[in-house]
């Protein structure tokens, strides 16, 4: 049914990351959605060309998460996850540690990407201080994204993400970034070249700062938010060995490559490489319930947890609503989807043929500049015109109205299909797309 936004200004909402004012003269106001598909407040109809924010590869309203959320709601809907608990979270844990890599079999549960990063920070401190270490340095990346909290501002390597806000955490590196501007569309979406050099980036902070005093490395697999910037071939591999080398604990953000985003359970299992932490949320309620997690390996959960006396709190940490009872039901019912409905295994065989769709129908337009895939993601970088961000914030604006929801940073639309889609839904994301390429490219 249609909404007469007319009845209301939409004035009171205070929207994140958006053009708030020119959203409220023009709203575009989802107001339904099934499966890959989204309505809009006039009775359009839209494809879900970004699982909406990489984060519903199961399908919208999916009804086994529906039922599982409802039923919850008659049974308990609050649990004080202090010194108590509920069935759920602990079901939920066993079901995603059984997905992460050996041997990591710990799940902290929080309720966003963003409280991932910043309890995963708090797990680095608590572990070295239970080690009896003093480590006080961070290490990040150029054009990292680590989510909207204290903590992963300050790991962030996005200047408009940070900016304006000063009181930051001390002691954070940066390395240098994976994307190179003089190779553009590269089949596959990896780099043959300069994987071991930009990683050498840690070796010297070791060298310089003391590898004694780095505490951890935070880097995002697949830079998903800033456009899809993939690690080059032997990249992570040679992270791995400098932290090896200097006990620097390796973290893994995989709050949007986890749960199959690449065609595995997780990055690191697609790349072959057993960081120390995961963290994650997005897929790990199919986005039906704010829900996050961060994933250690055994060894840091028993320094921790046996560093304090028994009978006492071990970590000084946790949220009203970690593991909350609405959340856990959704969670645990996305964990049974992909088993069920093999998601992962669905999403490994689109890749090729979503790489082929993009690059066959996008690739030499007067308008794009670049595309880079990586697995069931992409994006496809457009000539800025006006301005930084300017051609993608409008283009993001008219692509809705032609049926299609794509989420854009700056130039960069961040394409990622549900898993469940199928070759037709991304050949309409694919002409959508181009469409209102041209649409632009003719009239402006």
């Amino acid at each position: 049914m249609a909404y007469d936004a007319a009845n209301n200004s939409l004035e009171a909402h205070w929207m994140p990351f958006s053009d708030n004012r020119g959203f409220k003269e023009d709203p575009r106001l989802v107001v339904r959605a099934e499966g890959v598909h989204l309505y809009d407040h006039r009775g359009g109809k839209l494809i879900d060309g970004s699982s909406g924010l990489f984060c519903s590869p199961a399908g919208h309203c999916h009804p086994k998460i529906a039922e599982a959320v409802a039923k919850q709601m008659t049974e308990y809907t609050y649990v004080m996850p202090f010194q108590a608990g509920h069935p759920g979270s602990f079901a939920l844990a066993e079901k995603v540690a059984r997905m992460l890599p050996e041997p990591m079999n710990h799940v902290f549960f929080t309720n966003s990407g963003s409280e991932s990063v910043d309890t995963a920070m708090k797990i680095v401190m608590a572990y070295w201080n239970a080690r009896g270490e003093t480590r006080p340095r961070f290490v990040s990346r150029e054009r990292a994204y680590h989510g909207v909290n204290i903590g992963g501002v300050s790991l962030s390597g996005m200047v408009k993400n940070r900016d304006i806000f000063h009181a930051t955490v001390p002691g954070v590196m940066m390395l240098r970034h994976t994307y190179d501007p003089n190779e553009t569309f590269i089949p596959g979406g990896h780099s043959e070249h300069r994987g071991v050099e930009l990683a050498n980036d840690l070796e010297r902070m070791a060298q310089t700062y003391g590898g004694q005093n780095i505490a951890a490395v935070f880097v995002e697999p697949v830079a998903g938010s800033t456009g899809a910037l993939t690690p080059p071939k032997g990249y992570l591999q040679r992270l791995r060995e400098i932290c090896d080398q200097y006990g620097i604990l390796l973290v893994f953000d995989e709050v949007i490559t986890g749960f199959g985003r690449l065609g595995a359970p997780f990055a690191a299992q697609r790349y072959e490489v057993e960081p120390d932490i995961i963290t994650m949320a997005k897929a790990l309620t199919n986005g039906s319930i704010p829900m996050g997690a961060v994933g250690v390996k055994d060894e840091i959960y028993e320094t921790v947890v046996g560093s304090s006396r028994r009978g006492l709190t071990e970590f000084f940490h946790g949220y009203t609503y970690s593991g909350h009872p609405a959340a856990c039901a959704a969670g645990n019912a996305m964990m049974d989807i992909i088993v069920e409905e093999d998601l992962f295994a669905r999403a490994q065989a689109l890749i090729p043929y979503w790489e082929e769709a993009l690059m066959g129908g996008l690739k030499g337009h007067e308008l794009v500049r670049d595309i880079r895939v990586a697995g069931l993601m992409a994006a496809v970088e457009v000539h800025p015109e006006g301005g930084p961000g300017l051609r993608g914030t409008e283009l993001q604006k008219r692509m809705f109205w032609n049926g299609l929801s794509v989420k854009f940073t700056g130039d960069n639309a961040i394409l990622a299909p549900q898993f469940i889609a199928e070759r037709a839904h991304i050949d309409e994301i694919v002409e959508k797309f181009r469409l209102t390429l041209d649409q632009m490219r003719d009239n402006g």
